[in-house]
């Protein structure tokens, strides 16, 4: 299939597959006589593969071990499993550090409740100062 179809079919653009085949992620496919790139049927699901780890938070270079590691046998999914808990670790870490900046938009959030003549934007005197509450 050509790029179109593949990328219509996967649900990505022709930059991405493109993207994809200079990371390795994605076989380089055969050229036609005129000129076009040639996918095969599995490319679908290698994309999708794809998609579906990066929506789990997975990095390009952690789903390039997820690729090799799909091929393999039981003592892969120990591998697996392993960059799947470093991955949770890493979203807690994240979901942390968005909950602390929530708070801090909702605290000075909180103090512009002043008459406007008497205020001045605490919001961005703080980001002005480099200070949280």
């Amino acid at each position: 299939m050509r790029t179109g179809e593949l990328a219509a079919r996967a649900g990505v653009n022709a930059q991405t597959l493109r993207y994809y085949e200079r990371r390795g992620l994605l076989a380089r496919p055969p050229r036609s006589r005129s000129g076009y790139r040639s996918y095969p049927d599995e490319a679908v699901t290698t994309v999708r593969f794809v998609k579906r780890a990066q929506d789990l938070g997975f990095s390009l270079d952690e789903i390039e071990d997820l690729l090799h590691l799909a091929d393999g046998g039981p003592e892969d999914c120990d591998a697996v499993r392993t960059l799947a808990r470093d991955r949770v670790t890493q979203l807690a870490a994240r979901i942390a550090d968005l909950q602390r900046m929530q708070q801090s938009l909702t605290e000075l959030i909180a103090t512009c409740q002043r008459p406007p003549d008497q205020r001045r934007c605490p919001i961005l005197t703080s980001l002005h100062e480099g200070q949280h509450p």
